[in-house]
């Protein structure tokens, strides 16, 4: 549904997105992740239109941007990193010139502001002058007018950014219905809004793409961590001959010597060599489990990879 292609923006000698270039299909929820100044927005800002990239093309659904930029931002719903709210008006004035301006007919404005309203929990605050809203109520405006026209694609730009956290559950909530019938980009540098909401992870470093995967993938492990007592001097060499075992590191652990095995075969292939070689050794076993791997683990190490140009 949404084709990049080598996109690129440079504002001078500054590139701040650099040769991007992934796809997403009709109902997917990706996240986008890096640090501040990664180069989210900037590629949020030409993935719908706002800003020109330097080189390379988006196409949405068949749709070059660059030819059908309107008629592409009609089928789009988009919170900006700061949304632009106008604070003179009232919150339910506000989303029906929103609505206005996406075109929704007038005949069925009532019910399209109504369930907007009612999403982003806004219902008792319809009739407040905009500039009287909290940080987090105005988060949640700028939200209600990126779905009043039930948009097929929104792209959120940092969505939980000021609010508490019982809003930042609903807010996630949200998105999980929201997904039920749209396409989602969510750009956020939260490691934990990617992993409530999302299925599959961009990782942005320098401007470039450091790492493009689903999240069921980036948690498998081949790493086992065994726990041994008394273990002779010698363990960590007999662990190294178990067929599959491919490296031996010391390891932490709560109780007697860790070791953390680095495997090339099937996980379930190598556990019950290394429980022989337990018994074998007259070691007590205390664990043998598999490393869990986190997104907060694998974003430090593509980081620390992409800093030094790896």
């Amino acid at each position: 549904m949404i084709e990049i292609e080598g996109l690129t923006r440079k504002y001078g000698d500054l590139v701040a997105v650099d040769d991007v270039s992934f796809s997403i299909g009709k109902g997917e929820v990706v996240g986008l992740l890096g640090h501040n100044g990664a180069g989210k927005t900037t590629i949020m800002r030409m993935l719908t239109g706002y800003i020109e990239p330097t080189a390379g093309s988006v196409v949405i659904d068949g749709l070059p941007v660059s030819e059908q930029r309107l008629r592409i931002q009609r089928r789009l719903g988009y919170l900006s990193e700061n949304a632009p709210l106008y604070p003179d008006m009232s919150v339910v004035r506000y989303l029906e010139y929103v609505a206005d301006l996406r075109g929704v007919a007038r005949a069925d404005r009532p019910a399209a502001l109504r369930l907007a309203l009612e999403r982003t929990w806004l219902a008792d605050r319809a009739l407040d002058p905009v500039a009287t809203l909290s940080k987090g109520y105005k988060q949640r405006l700028g939200v209600a007018q990126a779905i009043v026209h039930e948009p097929e694609i929104l792209i959120l730009d940092e969505p939980t950014n000021g609010l508490d956290p019982a809003q930042i559950f609903q807010m996630r909530s949200l998105v999980g219905d929201l997904s039920r019938n749209a396409t989602i980009i969510v750009s956020t540098h939260v490691l934990q809004e990617v992993e409530a909401v999302c299925e599959r992870v961009i990782i942005m470093v320098q401007g470039r793409i450091a790492m493009d995967a689903r999240l069921s993938e980036l948690r498998q492990s081949n790493r086992l961590v065994v726990g041994l007592g008394n273990p002779a001097d010698d363990a960590a060499d007999r662990l190294g001959e178990i067929p599959g075992v491919a490296a031996v590191a010391p390891a932490e652990g709560p109780r007697g010597e860790s070791y953390g095995l680095d495997l090339d075969a099937p996980m379930d292939e190598v556990a019950p060599g290394v429980a022989r070689a337990a018994v074998e050794g007259g070691w007590d076993l205390y664990r043998l489990s598999e490393q869990a791997r986190t997104l907060e683990t694998v974003f430090r190490e593509v980081s620390e990879r992409g800093s030094h140009g790896g």
